[in-house]
């Protein structure tokens, strides 16, 4: 969970004034007030998130120690194959997340035959992510979702509209799942040379290779 501090500084003489922060991630933000509350100078610190609710110090720290037992701090990249000989989809999804202490990353393909074109697998795969996050127990958290589909993270980021019918029932659906779910979602566009693990895994389910399984990584595996 990403956070900002806002808090009252009061200088020697009595000046008073009061500072706003950057969004952080909110193990930093509890960091950087306590080093500020050393100075004996601050008052009415309180760290804001991204749905402008305030929480204290205390509860901030209780929250973290909360989750360290389910899945945070996840990335997901996703991708998606129409093959238009066979007029079927591949579907590819890869999870980064930690918890207990531990990093992981869980695989999963599909391969469907319900959808029109490479933009629906796109979103289809997104919703793969979506199912996989359910099942994994992530909720009320922000996600990093990650692709090489222009029209995906655009249009879910509100950079471009929807047009076309199938699309936005698509993108409906990712909305619908990501409130239910309580995610808030941040859109990074990649190129595809950095989406490969995605995109293998697409190809692999057009092949009729089934991938599905979660692995503990060691720190030279881990991502950002």
């Amino acid at each position: 969970m990403n956070v900002r501090i806002e808090t009252t500084y009061k200088t020697k003489k009595g000046t008073e004034t009061t500072f706003s922060s950057v969004e952080m991630p909110a193990e930093k933000a509890l960091l950087i007030a306590e080093d500020l509350e050393k100075t004996g100078r601050i008052k009415n610190l309180t760290f804001i998130d991204s749905n402008e609710s305030t929480w204290t110090a205390k509860e901030l720290k209780k929250y973290l120690q909360g989750i360290q037992t389910e899945p945070h701090h996840v990335t997901a990249y996703f991708d998606g194959g129409f093959d238009l000989e066979t007029k079927k989809s591949g579907l590819g999804c890869v999870i980064y997340y930690e918890q207990n202490g531990k990093r992981y990353r869980l695989r999963r393909n599909a391969l469907v035959s319900y959808l029109d074109t490479n933009n629906e697998a796109e979103y289809a795969a997104l919703h793969l992510v979506l199912k996989e996050l359910e099942k994994l127990g992530v909720h009320h958290l922000p996600v990093k979702f990650v692709g090489d589909s222009l029209v995906v993270i655009n249009q879910l980021s509100g950079e471009w509209p929807v047009y076309e019918e199938e699309l936005n029932k698509w993108a409906d659906r990712i909305d619908d799942k990501l409130e239910q779910l309580g995610i808030t979602p941040e859109y990074e566009l990649v190129p595809r040379k950095n989406n490969q693990e995605a995109d293998q895994l697409a190809s692999q389910a057009l092949r009729e290779i089934e991938i599905t399984g979660t692995i503990e990584l060691d720190g030279e595996n881990n991502v950002d």
